[in-house]
């Protein structure tokens, strides 16, 4: 619930009242200043609260954005304030005296408390003093749509070239579409997943209309995702929960498809698992990079490139701009390729081009934060150090190496976690690709890699390059699954294969949205159930060495079973319970990707 208090007595002709109410608010009405921290306390406690200096003029998109954006403890324009539970305590301290509302929020900012005060650019928000300046105000105020402004504000600030020119210019009339009818984004995400289901079951046929049917709903798959955030930013309904099944859902939904392909290819004669998993895993190591360094960078202090710089000057030149976006391969670029390939050609060609375009766009992304990582002065704070910890997913046996490692380490160069990473884990993928299914060799690769693995994180990973390790490690645990289902070489070892590096990069996905919500990563007894990277990466390398191929892929299927069921099982809990105990709402732009 909201309750809204006029400062003082409405001003005759206002339709401010009529525009709190059409937000949502219960609105009271102060017989003065000194009487609105009387209503103030009398308000609910559950409530948001507002109070409103009734000689405001403004859009009422202003006001929208200025209080009721659920993101912020406390907001607000020229003229407003709003306050959540978390904030009112300061709120009602700083209104006891009977300030004005713009003193109010300014005395609130001066004791410590964040007070969000969004851009409104052309939209109008004032307090007049005067009639002749109140009629100017009018005046700028008819002057502006405030709709066109709320239209295009519903647009993601930074997208792909794809999705700026050919989905936002009409998903944003589908999103006002949506909220003129009640219909909330979680609505549009689950219709989005459901469109996407069915895009991969059209695939899983085999046949031309069946790849034709999938490319079109995949490509309205992709509008509806879309609007959900449109939908989200036009309406202002934010949520924790929202902003985990929008990021999850997109992630299920392309790999859903991917094991579609697979399918139909299958039904053809044509087994491209090997190339549906490879997409999977470097799509997926592509995203750990992108976690690994933002976390990193997060909070970085005295944050200083060359490279940096560069960038900037690049796009401050239009058509540059749009260059990079596109040659990243963000999921607009992505999907709408994987869409038309899908109609017009067979599913190998289509992983064969995800394949090759993925790849570039890892290697330049990569390159360039490797550079800005090298060129760059600042000091990594605990915070980015604490994430990227979490991130590495570190399980019983690598802890334990680290504990017992960690003295000696800290005297080793920086270099060390890093290189101990990649040593580790090139050792293991290349053991297994070269000395064939099953082999002994593996096994003690796989035992080296818990060492190496331990004492990179033995620690704190603050070194320029150390947002690589938690990559480096996705890398190896992904490309041994696949290396050794691939070598077992019989039916059902690579869909088993992709079953649990869906479950296992569930789980790292999840870990990177609790970090960005500001939860914490999740509880040390659910890395620990399920072994950690490098105990699960023992766990396939021992089931290859004791069984043959099909009881391989029997067992996969089993682990990849009981994985999805833990972090599945644990994950849903934890989301439905910040859901409803009031956690922030989140709402992350994210990288287009």
């Amino acid at each position: 619930m909201s309750t809204a208090i006029l400062t003082g007595p409405p001003v005759p002709g206002s339709s401010l009242e009529g525009d709190l109410r059409s937000l949502g608010f219960d609105v009271r009405t102060a017989d003065g200043p000194g009487d609105a921290a009387r209503l103030l306390a009398a308000a609910p406690a559950g409530d948001r609260v507002a109070l409103v200096d009734p000689r405001f003029v403004g859009h009422l998109h202003a006001l929208r954005l200025g209080l009721t954006d659920p993101r912020f403890p406390a907001a607000a324009v020229t003229g407003a304030l709003t306050a959540q539970p978390a904030a009112r305590a300061a709120v009602a301290g700083a209104a006891a005296g009977g300030a004005p509302v713009d003193e109010v929020a300014a005395a609130l900012e001066a004791g410590g408390t964040a007070v969000h005060r969004p851009e409104l650019g052309s939209m109008v928000a004032e307090v007049p003093a005067e009639a002749q300046e109140r009629h100017e105000a009018r005046a700028r105020v008819d002057a502006v749509d405030d709709e066109a402004i709320r239209l295009r504000s519903a647009v993601k600030a930074r997208d792909g070239f794809f999705t700026t020119f050919c989905i936002s210019p009409y998903s944003r009339y589908i999103a006002r579409w949506c909220a003129r009818r009640g219909l909330t984004p979680n609505q549009v995400t689950t219709a989005s997943l459901i469109t996407a289901l069915i895009a991969a079951g059209c695939a899983a046929t085999g046949t031309r209309p069946g790849y034709v049917a999938a490319g079109v709903l995949l490509l309205v798959s992709f509008v509806l995702d879309c609007t959900d955030g449109q939908l989200a930013r036009y309406s202002l309904q934010y949520s924790t929960m929202g902003a985990w099944l929008d990021a999850t859902f997109d992630r299920a939904k392309e790999y859903a498809y991917y094991a579609g392909l697979a399918l139909g290819a299958a039904r053809g004669g044509d087994d491209v698992w090997a190339l549906a998993l490879g997409a999977m895993v470097l799509q997926s190591c592509r995203h750990v990079v992108d976690f690994s360094f933002n976390e990193a960078n997060h909070d970085a202090t005295a944050n200083t490139s060359p490279t940096a710089a560069l960038s900037d000057r690049l796009d401050s030149v239009g058509w540059t701009v749009w260059v990079r976006r596109m040659i990243v391969l963000p999921i607009g670029e992505r999907w709408a390729m994987i869409a038309v390939l899908t109609a017009l050609t067979t599913p190998r060609v289509v992983f064969y081009a995800l394949l090759v375009g993925c790849a570039f766009a890892a290697c330049y992304t990569t390159a360039g934060r490797v550079l800005r990582s090298l060129t760059r002065r600042a000091a990594r704070t605990e915070r980015a150090t604490t994430a990227l910890a979490d991130l590495a997913d570190s399980g019983p046996l690598a802890g334990a190496v680290a504990r017992a490692a960690s003295g000696a380490v800290r005297r080793l160069p920086g270099i060390v976690p890093l290189a101990s990473a990649v040593a580790g884990a090139a050792a293991l993928v290349l053991c297994a690709a070269l000395t064939g299914y099953g082999s002994a060799w593996t096994l003690v690769a796989a035992g080296v890699y818990c060492l190496t693995s331990g004492i990179a994180v033995a620690r704190p990973l603050g070194g320029p390059l150390d947002w690589l390790v938690p990559p480096v490690f996705r890398a190896a645990e992904y490309g041994t699954v696949l290396v050794l289902a691939a070598a077992a070489d019989v039916n059902g070892a690579l869909p088993a294969a992709f079953g649990l590096v869906s479950a296992v990069a569930y789980h790292h996905y999840d870990t990177v949205y609790r970090i960005r919500g500001g939860t914490g990563a999740p509880p040390h007894w659910l890395v620990r159930v399920i072994g950690g990277h490098e105990g699960r990466v023992l766990a396939v390398a021992l089931l290859a060495f004791l069984l043959d191929g099909e009881d391989f892929a029997v067992a996969l299927t089993a682990l990849a079973v009981a994985v999805a069921l833990v972090v599945l099982t644990e994950s849903i809990r934890f989301w439905t319970a910040a859901a409803r105990g009031g956690a922030p709402a989140v709402h992350d732009e994210g990288e287009p990707a």
